[in-house]
């Protein structure tokens, strides 16, 4: 009788662990906490990643998305309230999207651009140092039609930066609610407001018409798609 109830709650253990591990098997693995050394921002830089399920039993290469936050949020984000590796867990599963590693930096409230007077240079960051790093650190496939960006109100906004500046790294992009104001907002947008984030990104000073200087039209999407033709345009995929 011992030996029955034995051999019972073997195979039963048996029968759990086969079950965790493969529900373990079809996860992904998060980590948060990593970080990038910035020459250029002269400080390190957090950021978080999602590898798909089958990236610690594999040789091979993923593609890539770059996910942006939004104002006021950080690396941790998507992960936290999007709860973004569930999603790519359950698309992969289904086979809605291929396995694919995310990588989700921390940009502060930085807008990712570089500020206005030079103090903060975190587009020069993102684009020389950052990617080139992670792209190292993981097997990612480092080129153009491997590689998407995509972000959500800030992340939008540094999503229509990076993908309209740099045609030639981003396959696809998806400007989620994109921070994006017209020249006439920004003008007449009450000091107070202009401040924060604003102000620190083109000037704390300026006022009015003032506000819209070529560093502003430099980072301005709207202005972006403006002087760009359609054939320059249709160089990235837009979602």
């Amino acid at each position: 009788m011992k030996v029955t109830i034995s051999k019972r709650v073997s195979l039963l253990l048996l029968a759990v662990t086969g079950f965790l591990l493969t529900i373990s098997a079809q996860q992904g693995k998060v980590i948060e906490e990593l970080t990038v050394k910035s020459a250029i921002r002269g400080k390190n830089v957090k950021y978080a990643v999602y590898l798909p399920p089958d990236y610690d039993v594999s040789q091979r290469s993923y593609p890539v998305v770059y996910l942006l936050h939004g104002y006021t949020d950080d690396h941790t984000g998507w992960l936290q309230f999007g709860e973004i590796n569930r999603y790519a867990d359950q698309a992969i599963k289904e086979g809605t999207i291929p396995p694919m590693i995310i990588i989700m930096p921390n940009g502060d409230s930085t807008f990712y651009i570089n500020s206005y007077d030079g103090k903060d240079r975190f587009e020069d960051f993102f684009i020389k140092e950052f990617m080139p790093a992670v792209e190292k650190t993981y097997r990612i496939k480092a080129q153009k039609r491997y590689r998407g960006i995509a972000g959500l109100s800030m992340g939008g906004y540094g999503t229509l930066i990076y993908s309209l500046k740099y045609p030639h790294l981003f396959a696809a992009a998806a400007p989620l609610s994109a921070a994006v104001l017209d020249d006439s907002t920004m003008a007449k947008m009450p000091q107070q407001s202009w401040q924060m984030p604003w102000g620190k990104l083109f000037g704390a000073e300026l006022a009015g018409n003032q506000r819209l200087t070529a560093h502003y039209n430099e980072n301005s999407p709207l202005k972006m798609v403006e002087t760009r033709s359609a054939d320059e345009l249709r160089k990235v995929r837009y979602w």
